[in-house]
């Protein structure tokens, strides 16, 4: 079984904990990742493009020129699609992207993201996560603690250490609710506390 170290801010040792293998010893599925990461991305989109119709455009209702002698094609409506300023044709419409993804697959792909970074180093356990609120001393911390950029999780969300992290562009700071697949590769890093440990298995659905 896997284990890693707690320490505390200044990467001084305070314990050493189990990791539980059914979550952070999974080989690396990158078919899973991608399929999570797709679902994820549809999930967050918009969907409100819109291109107006001929039933939307504005004018039309005189004939623009004169049927012959002009030497153009001859046309009825301004809102021709033909037409500058007209309609646009088969243009997109507001729509709903996202989709159902199993549960299992979306915790399949949680437990290969997690593993991918315990497996590289690049899974931090801390013995707490505590702010003062301030953005600039939160990050000379973690420039101390030595990552340029990271996902931080939290048992439960502070409000001050959420206040300061909000700012950062190159850390993202969650509670165990709030993990994800996109961020855990994007920042390819995790530092997460001791208590979160257990919810986070127990969010992959590992009893």
């Amino acid at each position: 079984m896997a284990t890693a170290t707690v320490t505390d801010w200044s990467k001084k040792k305070v314990k050493e904990v189990e990791l539980n293998p059914e979550v952070f010893e999974k080989p690396l599925r990158k078919d899973l990742l991608q399929e999570v990461v797709k679902w994820q991305l549809a999930s967050r989109r918009s969907g409100t493009h819109k291109a107006k119709t001929r039933a939307e455009v504005s004018g039309g209702g005189k004939k623009p020129f004169k049927q012959k002698g002009t030497g153009n094609a001859r046309q009825g409506s301004s809102r021709s699609p033909l037409m500058p300023g007209g309609a646009v044709l088969f243009g997109p419409t507001p729509r709903d992207y996202s989709y159902k993804l199993p549960q299992k697959v979306k915790q399949a792909g949680l437990k290969t993201a997690l593993s991918y970074l315990a497996q590289n180093g690049k899974f931090f356990v801390v013995s707490d996560m505590e702010s003062g609120g301030k953005t600039k001393e939160l990050l000379t911390q973690l420039k101390k603690f030595g990552v340029k950029k990271a996902v931080l999780v939290d048992a439960k969300e502070d409000v001050a250490f959420k206040r300061a992290a909000r700012n950062l562009e190159s850390y993202r700071y969650y509670g165990v609710e709030g993990i994800n697949v996109f961020d855990l590769l994007k920042y390819d890093t995790a530092i997460v506390t001791e208590s979160s440990l257990d919810k986070i298995v127990a969010r992959c659905g590992v009893k």
